[in-house]
């Protein structure tokens, strides 16, 4: 059997200065249909927010070695792995042109208004709308010098690559964990609502610990975006969870921007699963809307463009170096033969307005679009 890398995972946990690695050599990553095929499965995963034939749950369980985040890049080079189907996203713009060149906002601008009449007509409470943006680039990309400089910048996230034979290559600093354990214990979150850190609030490394209480002035639209979400995962977990307590919300920091983040800590009742309990999570209404189900079949319908891996989630399952750390995958981009593709997404509610939406997706591209100028050979 070859030796040969197909598929591998590197991922850093928040505030650690170690990464890990999975390498898969001489076979591919196991592909499954559905979240809730993970049930009893230990791994690296990393889930799409639509599971689908050419886009399904990838679970690595190769060779697991860890790394200093402080050292030059040791161990096997590794490959970029491309998807069949780039071409259809790599239109033939110069390497001069724009982010905004290459994607027209006309696409987004057309959902936004499909979605904000479904808003109006009450089908929903709350509506995701995300959208894609294509960065150029000439040169070979170098793969651990961009996620070891994720990591260095964004030290409070959840930083992961992603690479997979006929499946692409993912790059993702995301602040939102979807499920995490620590022995008996486990945590979700409700993170929702967003806001620009600016000025002389960027000194401050986490708040509200360090923020004066009246240092982030949250609208009613973010706090009522954040209390549906919220809402949501407090019903959810009556179904699975006992013993459950609930903390916040309160605002935290993810890179230049501000969120509102309820916790959420509880155990398992007997006999409930993780694989169960993920595939009712997923997606929670931060990345999807309200209610849920309808939500989700209206953005696959509607959006415009295809999530892909974008809005699921990924990290370690069950391994038993270091349990379950799964994340969201959100602040993330795919590298593409000639392009980076980044996305992005915001909770629309009734009363959203498109260039306020607009904005908050351009700054939350932003924290990968700064990672990526130096990041060549």
């Amino acid at each position: 059997m070859s030796d040969a890398i197909t598929a591998y995972a590197c991922y850093r946990l928040p505030h650690q200065q170690e990464y890990h690695r999975v390498v898969q050599r001489g076979k591919p990553a196991e592909t499954l249909a559905s979240v809730a095929q993970l049930k009893g499965r230990r791994g690296f995963v990393m889930a799409p927010f639509q599971p689908q034939h050419d886009c399904p749950v990838l679970l690595f369980q190769g060779e697991h070695t860890i790394h200093s985040t402080q050292e030059p890049t040791t161990g096997t080079a590794l490959p970029l792995f491309f998807r069949e189907d780039t071409q259809c996203h790599t239109p033939p713009f110069s390497s001069t042109e724009s982010t905004e060149a290459a994607h027209s906002p006309k696409v987004w601008e057309k959902a936004f208004h499909i979605f904000g009449e479904a808003l109006q007509q009450n089908r929903f409470s709350k509506l995701v709308l995300s959208r894609h943006a294509l960065l150029p680039h000439d040169e070979t990309v170098n793969m651990q010098q961009l996620f070891l400089k994720a990591c260095h910048t964004y030290p409070r996230m959840f930083v992961a690559l992603v690479s997979a034979q006929q499946h692409g290559t993912w790059l993702m600093a995301t602040p939102e964990i979807l499920l995490e354990q620590e022995k008996n214990l486990w945590r979700t979150i409700a993170l929702a609502g967003t806001m620009p850190l600016e000025g002389e609030l960027l000194q401050f490394d986490n708040p509200p610990l360090s923020l004066p209480a009246d240092a982030i002035r949250w609208s009613e639209k973010n706090i009522q975006e954040q209390r549906y979400v919220a809402s949501y995962i407090a019903e959810c977990l009556k179904r699975f969870a006992r013993q459950r307590t609930e903390k916040g919300p309160y605002t935290v920091r993810a890179g230049r921007m501000v969120h509102l983040r309820s916790d959420f800590t509880f155990m398992l009742k007997e006999g409930v699963s993780v694989g169960e309990l993920l595939q009712a999570l997923h997606p929670t209404p931060a990345v999807c809307g309200l209610p849920k189900r309808q939500a989700y079949d209206f953005i696959v319908h509607n959006e415009g463009h295809q999530r892909r891996y974008y809005s699921g989630f990924a990290g370690p399952l069950q391994m038993a170096d270091n349990g379950t750390h799964l994340y969201v995958s959100l602040r993330c981009m795919e590298i593409l033969p000639r392009h980076y593709c980044l996305y992005a997404g915001g909770g629309l509610l009734k009363e959203s307005i498109r260039a306020q939406e607009w904005q908050e997706t351009e700054m939350k591209m932003e924290t990968m679009r700064q990672l990526t100028a130096p990041c060549i050979k």
